[in-house]
């Protein structure tokens, strides 16, 4: 659109009135646990994840005591957010790396924390604007990746090129809002099936692209 400044500003002022106060919905006290809880969340909701972590985060206070369980036991504690195998195996190796590389911290820039295994842009972004307050980048989830592409700004499809195209658009100091009101926004209303269109106060400026209306 030649208008996508203008449109993206109308944006970000209607969603801060559906989400003044948009953040991640993942339970969390430390960037620790919120990584852990992104892993976590891949193919699940955040409502389980949280119930999950209530328990995991206490049984795992710090990233040394999640080396040190067995495997399988790791897989029993994480279960039931799904792919448990995959995500077990993935909360291991990075605290490994945590433990061996950043004393067993999480690292505050983007380009260490996609040195970490399984850890791409969207979990480091997730991270770092949420638990460090830092404008890394703008999360694109499944949301994110929805709502964007029905709105027209952008036509891509992969979400490194999405999250380039919206950087372009949103001035730097939005980006920390702009990621988790989006997600809140696919969420509720910008579903993937049967969006609440005549609810959305965006819909003045929405191009509907792949909405069957």
């Amino acid at each position: 659109m030649s208008n996508n400044f203008q449109l993206i500003e109308t944006i970000i002022s209607h969603l801060k009135q559906s989400f003044p106060n948009a953040t991640y919905e993942l339970d969390w006290e430390t960037p620790l646990q919120l990584l852990v809880a992104t892993i976590l969340a891949a193919q699940c909701t955040d409502e389980r994840v949280n119930k999950v972590t209530k328990t995991l985060f206490i049984k795992y206070p710090n990233a040394q005591s999640y080396t040190q369980v067995d495997i399988l036991e790791l897989e029993q504690d994480i279960k039931p957010t799904g792919f448990y195998r995959n995500k077990a195996k993935t909360i291991q190796s990075v605290c490994q790396q945590l433990v061996e590389r950043f004393n067993g911290e999480v690292p505050n820039t983007m380009a260490e924390m996609v040195t970490l295994p399984g850890v791409a842009r969207k979990t480091a972004n997730v991270v770092l604007n949420t638990a460090f307050n830092m404008s890394s980048g703008i999360i694109v989830d499944t949301h994110v990746l929805r709502v964007s592409q029905r709105l027209g700004l952008t036509k891509n499809k992969n979400p490194e090129k999405i999250e380039q195209d919206l950087m372009k658009l949103v001035s730097q100091d939005e980006w920390t809002f702009f990621g988790p009101a989006v997600v809140l926004h696919g969420r509720y209303t910008c579903t993937a099936k049967n969006p609440k269109c005549l609810e959305c106060n965006l819909q003045t400026v929405c191009e509907k692209i792949n909405i069957e209306v």
